[in-house]
């Protein structure tokens, strides 16, 4: 039995919700998104849990190297595409796609020496990577005369999907579609979000019109959490593909007025039982929960910006007290009698959530997810029955 934090990864789970996108957006070839070591899930396994996707999407270059050097030798596009000639012949190298978002990729390619097939992103309104909707005409017809280019995907990305009441996501589709125009090949604008609550994004007719195969791109989904603001995983029917979970290593009373943990930040209202638990903030766990909980013995408020969060032991909750440590953090167990060292903690998974957490530390999913700490260990295990 180890005393430090593991991530107990589901590979029911992860299944289920690529079972999912499919159900939602029906047709669409599916690629998954497994930058950032598969959200914190593992980048080899998750590849090789979900064989069934039919391409996979990284960020880095080195993240691509780990897959094929891991024989996962399924389509891979390299999102952030590459900056120069050395990274052009490795991407030829380990046959991957690259996404093009500037005029310099363009001319990059024009010059190069391997054959690659692309993704051309538009920047419709994020403001972020890609090409001006105007420059597409000219960087299109630049990219199909290019001897180094096989094919071409159009792309873009979609800033406000999360938020079904706002009208940029319509604006965006409006002007992404402008630049279709009918457009005689493939092209990919869904993420979660929009897989979950814009069907105008995943298929041609209304803003979007188009002859070719239409990409879906999930992330956060495919991992069990609900990328959607009004919303949650259950609601949306997403299992959680993580369970993060660690050990109580200690159990002892505590009395009225008694202070706990780095800063005192937390005064004990009644006497009751505190459990210290085997995770820390060095284990990706957030520093922000429980920092205001209570009040110092002069009655002045705690230090901190986060919220109250909860674990899960013996299928009850316990709140978090006190500032989180840097390898342990205090919970309080008076209304959990039977607690003894030794019980299994639920950190996040089915219960808490990894979205409760996130609410109580004042972030997001993706953040605690992919802050899982280097020294957690990566578990398969299974979905609860």
């Amino acid at each position: 039995m180890t005393t430090g934090a593991v991530a107990v990864i589901r590979p029911a789970a992860l299944h289920h919700n690529l079972a999912r996108v499919r159900e939602l957006a029906p047709g669409c070839p599916v690629l998954a998104v497994i930058k950032a070591n598969a959200y914190g899930h593992g980048l080899i396994e998750v590849a090789r849990i979900l064989d069934g996707a039919d391409a996979f999407a990284v960020a880095r270059m080195d993240e691509a190297q780990q897959l094929r050097a891991a024989g996962i030798d399924k389509r891979v596009v390299l999102l952030g595409g590459c900056l120069t000639t050395a990274e052009l012949d490795e991407a030829g190298r380990l046959g991957i796609d690259i996404v093009v978002h500037s005029m310099d990729q363009v001319a990059l390619l024009e010059s190069a020496a391997v054959l690659l097939d692309c993704w051309l992103k538009v920047d419709s309104g994020m403001s972020r990577l890609g090409i001006a909707p105007e420059t597409v005409p000219t960087a299109l017809a630049r990219l199909q005369k290019a001897r180094t280019v096989r094919s071409t995907v159009l792309m873009t990305h979609l800033a406000c999907a999360d938020d079904p009441a706002d009208p940029a996501t319509e604006e965006q589709l409006r002007r992404f579609g402008a630049v279709l125009d009918g457009w005689d090949g493939e092209i990919s604008v869904a993420n979660s979000a929009a897989i979950l609550h814009w069907p105008d994004a995943l298929r041609s007719g209304g803003p979007l019109r188009y002859r070719g195969r239409n990409w879906v791109r999930p992330g956060l989904m495919l991992y069990g959490a609900s990328p959607m603001r009004r919303q949650s995983a259950r609601q949306l029917d997403l299992q959680p593909a993580m369970s993060f979970e660690t050990r109580l290593i200690a159990v002892k009373p505590v009395r009225r007025g008694q202070r706990v943990g780095y800063g005192g930040h937390w005064v004990a209202p009644r006497d009751g039982v505190l459990g210290v638990v085997a995770v820390g903030y060095a284990d990706g766990y957030p520093w922000q929960v429980g920092a205001q909980v209570g009040a110092h013995v002069d009655g002045s408020a705690g230090t901190g910006a986060g919220g109250v969060a909860v674990v899960g032991i013996r299928q009850q909750a316990a709140p978090v007290v006190g500032r989180v440590s840097m390898d342990m953090l205090t919970v309080d167990l008076t209304e959990v009698p039977d607690a003894r060292p030794g019980d299994r903690v639920v950190l996040w998974g089915d219960s808490p959530t990894v979205e409760e957490v996130a609410v109580a530390a004042r972030t997001i999913p993706w953040t605690l997810l992919t802050a899982i700490g280097r020294r957690v260990a990566l578990r398969p295990g299974r979905n609860p029955s």
